[in-house]
């Protein structure tokens, strides 16, 4: 998914700022009632979304079949729309009637503020069967019983790893565990004399490409809220082992050296991909970087593999999460809205279809079995990680993403050596979520 426009941080303030605005000077209106069953949607609706080409004209060629379904509706459709537009956008009056976007840690802030509007009343007008929908894809998609969103197709992360390096030294498959990683990663690791990096057989620096407490907590079975709400970093021995598992092998590799190591590899999305490069022996990413390397780096022989864990009790895990579409509450058509949304999110063939043209993970049980998907050996490791109950998501807050961006500022330093108490270090982390989670309400 994704991708070009994926820089989370950046936006991420962006949409929290123009959120925090947004509820601050425009109060949700009531929901307006919605039709009568079987009413038929007409008149304009406006989609925005954030892919770009191959991936844009994938959702294109299913576009056009809902265009077809429903010769009363006019689509408009917007592409290379991130969420700080949107949710400027939505701030103003002006937003779209539809909205993909590719970070389900919006929902909980979209569904507090009020930005998209609860699909609810729909989904129990059109007896839409939520069961059908994999758990963890239900979760992140709504917040404190709030459905705001739906799922628009699912990523899973695993592990990739480059097969001829493997076999120049002599290693078969991919590590299981994070001590097999770690031993990996030495073998694998090419300096010059002075000890300058010039291949990096793990790079495990947070910050890197994928390389976020997210996407690593899986590894470890990390928590990261109670049921309350508030944090649970601080007192989750799992977060402990995960960070000093990687810390130490920052500290083998230098920080300083791979910090400078870094800075010389090539941006993420372009084919100078520091795995494409062949700078990197395995990496943590999703499921759409195999259709990357088919397109940007067909030599590159590549495997795939859930993430190497901490212990076997969390053998097969990854990362879950997912594009989520949703109904912006100043849409000016919701009915239609809802029918496209409806259209892309619950219609097998429809899902089916954008799974195999952008290659991310199906989102209904239906369409994750239909014969019509296309599955290879590797592909399938992804569905596997995706329906592994050791998997995991980041759970919906009403503060976004906001409790792991403040664990991420404090790994910045962690890891850096600027600061050395860790246990001290995820407690002020508690401290400080579970402040911005008192405020937020």
């Amino acid at each position: 998914m994704h991708r070009a426009l994926k820089r989370r941080t950046t936006l991420v303030v962006g949409v929290a700022v123009a959120l925090t605005i947004m509820s601050a000077c425009t109060p949700a209106e009531a929901p307006e009632p919605i039709a009568t069953p079987g009413v038929e949607p007409t008149g304009t609706v406006e989609l925005w979304h954030f892919f770009t080409d191959r991936e844009a004209k994938a959702l294109d060629d299913t576009l056009a079949k809902f265009k077809a379904r429903y010769p009363k509706v006019t689509l408009t459709v917007k592409g290379g729309q991130d969420d700080a537009k949107v949710t400027t956008a939505i701030g103003a009056g002006t937003g779209p009637d539809v909205a993909i976007s590719y970070s389900t840690d919006i929902v909980g802030k979209f569904c507090a503020a009020g930005a998209w509007v609860d699909l609810n009343p729909y989904l129990q007008r059109d007896r839409v069967d939520l069961t059908a929908i994999p758990e963890v894809a239900r979760s992140y998609t709504e917040f404190r019983g709030k459905r705001c969103a739906m799922p628009f197709l699912a990523d899973a992360y695993g592990f990739y790893f480059n097969k001829a390096m493997f076999a120049e030294a002599g290693l078969t498959e991919a590590p299981k565990t994070l001590a097999e990683l770690s031993d990996m990663a030495k073998k694998l690791t090419k300096r010059k004399a002075d000890g300058t990096i010039e291949r990096a057989g793990f790079l495990p620096l947070f910050g890197f490409y994928e390389n976020s407490p997210s996407h690593f907590a899986p590894m470890a079975g990390a928590k990261w809220l109670n049921a309350d709400g508030t944090s649970a970093i601080g007192a989750d021995p799992a977060w402990r082992a995960l960070l000093t598992w990687q810390k130490k092998l920052v500290d083998w590799y230098g920080y300083d050296k791979l910090e400078k190591f870094r800075a010389s590899l090539g941006d993420e999305w372009s084919a100078d991909n520091a795995f494409h490069k062949g700078k990197i022996a395995m990496a943590v990413d999703g499921e759409w970087r195999m259709a990357f390397l088919k397109d940007q780096a067909p030599e590159v022989q590549f495997g795939v593999a859930p993430l190497p864990v901490l212990d076997a009790s969390h053998a097969g895990a990854g990362y879950i999460s997912g594009n989520v579409i949703g109904v912006s509450r100043t849409a000016r058509n919701p009915e239609a809205a809802w029918a496209l949304i409806k259209f892309l999110t619950t219609e097998t063939d429809t899902i089916v279809e954008l799974s195999n043209g952008i290659r991310n993970v199906p989102t209904t049980t239906a369409a994750l079995a239909s014969p019509q998907l296309h599955v290879d050996p590797a592909f399938q490791v992804f569905l596997d990680i995706f329906a592994n109950p050791n998997s995991g998501t980041t759970p919906p807050s009403a503060i976004g993403p906001g409790y792991q961006d403040t664990l991420s500022e404090f790994l910045m330093a962690w890891q850096s050596g600027s600061k050395k108490d860790l246990a001290a270090g995820l407690a002020d982390v508690d401290t400080r979520v579970n402040k911005m989670i008192e405020l937020a309400g």
